[in-house]
Parts: structure tokens; sequence; C-alpha cells
């Protein structure tokens, strides 16, 4: 008689909730099989979940794949509503139908899978584009104007020129051809893929700032106004990375002079 490891071994091969192998385990009475048995279905229909999730999200990407268009760019952005660092864009374009397990909109994505699919992403894609507008520019034009600004310049560092861009909940004046998503993000892998780019790539550069500026914890607010944050502010000061047009920042730049 097989052992419950070999078992457990030749239930992983099984990639069909109908597959007829199922059958032949389950005339094994042993509880230590059956549970093998229903943790590998289980398995089963959280990958068929995930492969749904995945197709639905490709939704706008499928409407262009039949028009012709195969080069589209996502394109997101994170970091408008911080007191502190820059406000951080990223251009995608992945490969026509690709599925990344896990790929979502990154505030929905567990911190500790953040890198994992970070990696996953920067794997899979044609080209990747990253503009970074710092707190004077946000400062200078807003932050709208800023965000505006540093999708452009994520677009403008793609290596492959994109035939169509899907944007989160943004329109640009740039002579392509758009689509503008509200919650992109959670609508449109492509977008998706941008989200969790800019997310990494901004939490590493506030990671950077807390060594530079400790006192803030940077590193674990990304630059929002939390308790820790406010009351480093208090003690400290503001930093060079501070924004000084965003509240309470503003204020207390006014009282200084």
């Amino acid at each position: 008689m097989a052992t419950i490891k070999e078992i457990k071994e030749e239930l992983a091969k099984i990639r069909e909730l109908e597959s007829p192998f199922f059958k032949e385990f389950e005339k094994d009475s042993r509880s230590g099989v059956q549970k093998e048995i229903e943790k590998r279905k289980k398995a089963i229909q959280a990958e068929m979940d995930e492969n749904l999730r995945l197709e639905a999200m490709l939704r706008y990407e499928k409407e262009l794949y039949v028009q012709g268009i195969n080069l589209i760019a996502g394109v997101d952005e994170v970091g408008r509503g911080p007191l502190a660092g820059p406000v951080v864009a990223a251009a995608v374009i992945l490969p026509q139908n690709c599925k990344i397990k896990g790929l979502n909109d990154s505030k929905k994505i567990p911190k500790k899978k953040h890198e994992e699919i970070f990696q996953a992403v920067k794997d899979n894609a044609l080209a990747i584009g990253i503009g970074i507008m710092d707190n004077h520019v946000i400062d200078q034009v807003n932050i709208y104007e800023a965000t505006k600004l540093a999708m452009k310049e994520a677009i403008a560092q793609l290596q492959l020129k994109p035939e169509h861009l899907l944007i989160d909940a943004m329109e640009l004046d740039l002579p392509i051809s758009q689509t503008s998503i509200i919650k992109g993000d959670a609508n449109s892998l492509s977008i998706a893929a941008a989200s969790i780019i800019a997310k990494v790539t901004r939490d590493n550069l506030m990671n950077h700032y807390d060594q530079e500026f400790p006192g803030y914890d940077f590193s674990q607010n990304a630059g929002y106004g939390t308790a820790k944050h406010l009351e480093g502010i208090a003690k400290l000061g503001i930093t060079p990375i501070h924004r000084t047009s965003f509240e309470p920042i503003k204020s207390l730049v006014t009282k200084a002079k």
C-alpha cells in the first residue's frame, strides 16, 4: 500500500476537480489520505478562482487585442496623499494575455507579498517606465499636476512605444490613444502591474529617507500623516522632503516665518 506521502505526491499532479484519479484515491479510508484529497481539491478550486479573477482583470486588454492593439501600457501612481516624499508613477507593458498570480491593486496585496509580485512583474513585462516628481515639484504645481507629470515621465521611460494607455482615473495630454478607468488598479492587470511597480519603488525610496531622516518613521508610514510621523515633526521639525503645500506642514512653515 502506498504511503500517505506518496499519495500526496500523486495528488499534486492532478489539475482538475473532475479527474478520475480522485475517485481512486477516495477508496482509501485512511483519514490522512482523505485530508490530503480535500486539501488538493481546495488548492485546485483556489487556482481556478484565481484564474477567473485574472481573466476578468484582462477584459479591457482583450477588447484592445481584438482591435489588433497589443502594446498596451498600464499606468498608475502612488503617493498623492503623504505629507513627505515624492509622487511615483509607473507604466508597464505586459505580454498579450499575461497572467501573474496574485497580481491585484497593490493596496489589496499583503505587504509580505509586495517584493515577490514586484519581481514577477519585472520578470514578465515587455517594458517598464518609472516617473518620480519630488516634493518641490508637488509644491510648485500641485499634487494633481505633479501626478500627471510623473505619469508622462513613466511613459516616456518605456523602452517600447505603447499603442494604447490604460490609466487609473486620469487623462493625459499625450498623442496616444488612452482609456481612463475608475479603480483601474483593481480592474485591469496592466494597471495593477504599474501599481505594484510604483508602490515598491516608492516604499524603497521612503526606506532610504528613513535612514537619512530618522525619527519620522518613514519606513513604516511611507510619509503619510501617522501619529508617529506627526510626533516626529513636533519634536524635530520638517525635513527637506516634506511637502510645504500640505497641511499641517504649510501652517508650520508660515509660523516659522
